[in-house]
């Protein structure tokens, strides 16, 4: 009792204090605490496709069709049959015309003549044979005249036409004469322009003769390489005449285009000594 009396009514109140400061301090403790728990990670195992699988696909459950409505069958009404009036039929008023008679017109008979006198009938005939006779005559002679009149126009035309045809042959034939004249002097041309230019002194002291076939164009030049159809026997001779032949281009043509297609291939005889 000692004890309790000397205890201080204070200390009591700061114990009281204390112990409920710890307690607050203790509740705030328990309310800040964190009751989350954290579960691990779990780690899943992926499978990796190229193309999605096809899902079947489960048809859907067709409903069952509706019942189509009946419609109502409504009564039809029966149309009523009027009765046809019964006319009265027309009364048909035959009329019958009566046409008047035509009198048909008496036909006269023609007269008979009364034949001639026997006589006079002779005498007719006589004359219109004679009549006939004379026309004849006069158409025979006019036909004949004619006919020898056609013939003297033939015979002319035929001798117009030989004369004609004559003079055409004569013309042809003096071009022709004048136009082998024409192709032979230039035929000679050209031997004597190639024969100037062949250096003689290799076809030796002979008489050699060599043939050679050459081509010409318009302008007098070659259209080819010439060639040698017969050979001297001497081939430095007829190497002589070759190079002479490309010398002479242009060889010479006449002036006459209508006469080249006999210059366009030509066989020309050499004799390189003969002067």
């Amino acid at each position: 009792m000692m004890l309790r009396q000397r205890e201080n009514p204070d200390s009591l109140k700061a114990g009281a204090l204390s112990v409920l400061v710890h307690v607050l301090l203790l509740g705030a403790l328990l309310i800040s605490f964190n009751w989350k728990t954290t579960h691990p990670i779990s780690i899943a195992q992926v499978e990796l496709w190229d193309s999605v699988p096809a899902t079947e696909q489960k048809a859907a459950p067709v409903p069952a069709p509706a019942p189509e409505p009946v419609p109502e069958q409504k009564e039809i009404p029966k149309p009523v049959m009027a009765e046809p009036e019964v006319k009265p039929e027309p009364k048909v008023e035959i009329a019958i015309e009566k046409k008047p008679v035509k009198k048909e017109p008496v036909k006269k008979e023609p007269a008979k003549k009364e034949p001639p006198p026997p006589a006079a009938k002779t005498n007719d005939v006589l004359a219109k044979l004679q009549e006939e006779a004379r026309q004849d005559a006069l158409k025979n002679k006019s036909i004949t005249k004619s006919n020898t009149n056609d013939a003297l126009k033939k015979l002319q035309q035929e001798s117009l036409s030989e004369d004609k045809a004559a003079g055409e042959q004569k013309a042809a034939a003096a071009k022709s004469a004048a136009s082998a004249g024409v192709v032979d002097e230039f035929k000679a041309r050209i031997q004597e322009k190639i024969r100037s230019n062949v250096n003689k002194t290799l076809c030796g002291s002979g008489s050699p003769e060599l043939k050679f076939e050459i081509g010409l164009l318009p302008t007098g030049e070659l259209s080819g390489a010439p060639k040698l159809v017969k050979s001297s026997g001497n081939a430095a001779c007829d190497d002589a005449v070759e190079r002479a032949i490309r010398m002479s281009e242009p060889l010479p043509l006449p002036p006459d285009r209508t006469l080249f297609s006999q210059f366009r291939n030509l066989k020309l005889t050499f004799h390189p000594n003969e002067n």
